[in-house]
């Protein structure tokens, strides 16, 4: 069931597997089994549902049964943005434990039916082809390689899988609360398509990946400590989408009503955490500070930036980084 252009990038690396106990997550934990993938796997228990206690357990259980590692983490409470939260503590557990041990790929358990729903979702609010593209298979991030190896399966298909071998995996109730949008539009558009258009769909999203190297050209992404930079690719909806794409991996999505901003302003503090500066040919992306502000920054400092046509909003942030700031004089001169 996994696609052998999947397991090539798997195969010899260390890898670890974000595991929930749920049907996709266990599907994929038997799939990469019989195929011989080495892995570990990492469980974020967010204590909002009593069964999570028996999930940790099931995830502990196969990894010593299969003499797996076992990371867990029990999350801090929630109280707001439960969805967006919770996916940035995890995603905070995974590469901190990749980083700590040397994990070379992050898998995982994305089907189908998830891509179908965002492709749906994101139809519906206003977005372009490369938007509506939607996940990739394999995804270079900073220092990780995220592989989706089940994006090429629909949900039913996982069942299927699961039933034949009396598999076990747990239901996750909260996926019938049709308040949160990605449930709503499961449950009412993108089950009963697949349900009825799986093979055309399937044909549909190969063209779409075929497609997307025409749409959006690969492109450079460079890092000089906690600045990113590209050089413009001078299509503004081509930068637009890179810069969501580097967000992505620091965990943070654009809004649509960023993305509109992106269009009209040289620089944007989106989510008051990263400046966006288009500047001489690059588009910058750094970290930022409501404090940054109160910086008193030299008269030959802000000499230089004037000159150099650097945008103020960027500047306290190469003001307190020397080494990032002289590596933004080279480029820019």
């Amino acid at each position: 069931m996994l696609e052998i252009s999947s397991l090539e990038v798997l195969k010899n690396k260390k890898n670890l597997l974000a595991f929930s106990g749920g049907a996709d997550s266990t599907a994929l934990f038997f799939l990469l089994l019989n195929q011989n993938i080495k892995f570990d796997i990492a469980i974020v228990n967010y204590n909002e549902r009593v069964q999570s206690i028996e999930e940790v357990a099931y995830a502990q259980k196969l990894a010593s049964t299969h003499n797996l590692k076992c990371h867990t983490l029990v999350a801090p409470k929630i109280t707001k943005n439960f969805e967006s939260k919770a996916r940035e503590i995890r995603y905070d557990f995974f590469e901190e434990l990749i980083s700590k041990y040397g994990y070379e790929n992050l898998l995982t358990a994305h089907h189908l039916g998830d891509r179908f729903e965002w492709m749906l979702m994101q139809f519906c609010k206003g977005a372009g082809c490369a938007e509506i593209a939607g996940m990739q298979k394999v995804q270079e991030r900073d220092f990780y390689t995220l592989v989706r190896p089940l994006l090429h399966l629909d949900k039913q298909e996982l069942y299927k899988y699961l039933d034949k071998d009396k598999i076990k995996y747990f239901e996750d109730e909260t996926n019938q609360n049709e308040e949160i949008k990605r449930n709503s539009f499961r449950h009412n558009y993108s089950a009963p398509l697949l349900d009825k258009y799986l093979s055309g769909i399937k044909k549909s999203f190969d063209y779409i990946d075929d497609d997307r190297q025409t749409l959006i050209p690969e492109v450079e992404i460079k890092h000089i400590n906690d600045l990113t930079y590209f050089k413009s690719l001078q299509k503004q909806r081509a930068d637009i989408f890179i810069i969501d794409k580097i967000l992505k991996s620091k965990l943070y999505m654009l809004s649509a009503g960023e993305r509109e901003l992106l269009k009209d302003e040289k620089a944007l503090v989106v989510g008051r955490k990263f400046i966006v500066s288009n500047n001489g040919g690059f588009i910058f992306i750094a970290p930022y500070s409501k404090d940054d502000s109160k910086i008193n920054m030299s008269h030959e400092f802000k000499e230089e930036c004037r000159i150099l046509k650097v945008e103020p909003k960027l500047r306290p942030f190469l003001f307190q980084n020397e080494e990032v700031f002289e590596k933004v004089k080279e480029l820019l001169s």
